[in-house]
């Protein structure tokens, strides 16, 4: 009986560990490649040695009431 168990376990941990790492690189993997293709950074990484600071500005102006309504 415990032979068994162990192996069924054992037999888990691959099958798990194969079907996430599928599932992880598919959809890392196609976000990586939809945002390499359509120009999207999620990262900026350049370096600017010209600029004071790498703190981009945020803008918070006000909306129009009617934006809010239909955020997605």
């Amino acid at each position: 009986m415990v032979g068994q168990k162990s192996f069924g376990e054992n037999i888990g941990v691959v099958v798990n560990s194969a079907l996430l790492s599928v599932v992880y690189f598919a959809g890392v993997g196609v976000t990586s490649i939809v945002a390499k293709i359509g120009g999207k950074k999620f990262l900026e990484k350049d370096l600017d040695e010209s600029g004071k600071s790498y703190w981009s500005d945020l803008s918070l102006g006000k909306k129009q009431i009617r934006e809010y309504y239909r955020q997605f």
